[in-house]
């Protein structure tokens, strides 16, 4: 090989180009392996590092190896891997005159590792692709979108925002390529995922779900993982929009995280062994430990004096973001139940001290997502009575509002609970008028 090498370097230069391609295909039948690397390893040395031989015609060469390879003519893809790597390596010191060849070997070599679900090592692969010499934004835009999918392969999400967010920068309104769009929604729903933004990505997902290009059992991944992140979600309304919507989705019927969703939609408290069988379908990142500020600690270890009920529980808050997810809920739960509760109540119901329980309250009142009030005197939470429904759920059983002239008895509890009377005596009514028609239920004339 050396010789015919030095032989050919001898030619004149319009003849050496086709000379040095007459030998890749001669290189490449070769059956041992280690030779034709080594041979290849000393023709594009030969072509690419040696000045008697210019630069057109190794750009010559090197393209016409470059689409021999891509045209598969190395059927073995360990060895079609290694012939890639060593020639990305050898031509690394003349980068700068053969970029074009250097990102098509990049895009080979990062398609063979994703084959081998070598997910972060195919993304750093094409992290190293000059951008400049692509086209357009819609081919860069691709690029960074297909990076950010194979960092989050392997949970690195940190790396993979930084990306998106260079993606989201060539993201515009005339976009036509249809399926880098959707690979592009897709990764900001995962993206809010991660972050823990659950609300934002579970509204992601359920749009997603209803896009008809998407595989059906993509689409229903989609659609669960759409029902996980709102219930990770924290309690307020704008989560109760998205349950609303959720439920209303008549697909969530079949999936396992139904029963979950329902509760919650319903406002019904959660019980433990509800949630462990909730847990077992959590991703690694959706089960996250999640830091107690020292503020927090110090308010909810605080003594708790002056009260009958003993505080079984010692925990200080919640311990993971499922944890704090369903003592949220269970907290706007128990205000739909109670009119007001005491701090020692409200921590045995969430498994909190009273301290804890007093401290999750506040938040979520400063927050806007619970009404009501909080006498430290007499360690009382007070829930707001007389609340207007909130719009996200939709009146249940599709009802509407029930509008009727009340008496001004001028007593508020009262008023509250004649108003619980009639929404549960209009829901009795609704159901009955609805089984009725269906024919599951028939009524009977009552003898005088």
């Amino acid at each position: 090989m050396d010789a015919q090498l030095v032989q050919i370097s001898t030619l004149n230069q319009k003849d050496k180009g086709p000379a040095f391609i007459a030998l890749i295909p001669e290189i490449l039948s070769r059956l041992d392996p280690s030779s034709l690397v080594a041979d290849l390893h000393k023709l594009v040395d030969t072509v690419v590092n040696q000045d008697s031989v210019g630069l057109v015609v190794g750009r010559q060469v090197l393209s016409e190896l470059v689409k021999i390879l891509g045209e598969g003519s190395v059927k073995d893809a360990e060895l079609r891997k290694r012939v890639v790597e060593d020639t990305l390596t050898t031509v690394q010191p003349r980068i700068v005159s053969y970029e074009e060849q250097v990102n098509t070997l990049r895009f080979q070599l990062a398609d063979l590792l994703e084959e081998e679900e070598e997910w972060s090592e195919s993304a750093r692969v094409l992290m190293g692709i000059s951008l400049e010499r692509l086209g357009s934004d819609v081919e860069r835009l691709k690029v960074y979108v297909r990076i950010v999918r194979l960092l989050l392969e392997d949970e690195d999400s940190v790396q993979a925002e930084t990306y998106y967010n260079r993606a989201a920068l060539l993201l515009h309104s005339d976009l036509n390529d249809r399926e880098t769009l959707l690979q592009f929604k897709l990764c900001q729903a995962r993206i809010h995922d991660y972050s823990r933004k659950f609300l934002e990505a579970a509204t992601r997902y359920h749009e997603l779900s209803y896009v008809g290009e998407i595989d059906e059992e993509e689409r229903r991944h989609m659609l669960l993982a759409a029902v996980t992140c709102a219930v990770l979600a924290p309690a307020g309304p704008n989560r109760s929009r998205v349950l609303a919507s959720l439920y209303r989705d008549e697909r969530t019927l079949d999936l396992p995280t139904y029963n979950i969703l329902s509760k919650m939609f319903l406002d019904h408290i959660l019980r433990p062994a509800e949630v462990k069988e909730f847990e077992k379908t959590l991703k690694p990142h959706q089960l996250a430990k999640i830091a107690i500020s020292s503020n927090d600690r110090l308010a909810s270890a605080g003594q708790y004096d002056g009260m009958d009920e003993p505080a079984a529980s010692t925990r200080t808050g919640p311990a993971t973001v499922l944890d704090r997810a369903v003592m949220e809920h269970n907290l706007l739960a128990s205000s739909q139940i109670y009119n007001n509760i005491t701090f020692g109540g409200l921590g045995a119901l969430l498994d909190l001290t009273p301290g804890a329980a007093e401290t999750m309250a506040r938040k979520m009142i400063e927050q806007g997502r619970l009404g009501g009030s909080i006498d430290q005197v007499d360690k009382l939470i007070w829930f707001e009575g007389n609340r207007e429904e909130d719009d996200a759920q939709g009146k249940a059983g599709g009802l509407g509002d029930v509008v009727e002239e009340a008496e001004d008895t001028g007593a508020p509890f009262t008023k509250r609970w004649d108003a619980q009377i009639r929404l549960t005596a209009a829901n009795v009514e609704s159901i009955v008028q609805h089984l009725t028609e269906k024919g599951l239920v028939h009524l009977t004339a009552a003898l005088a």
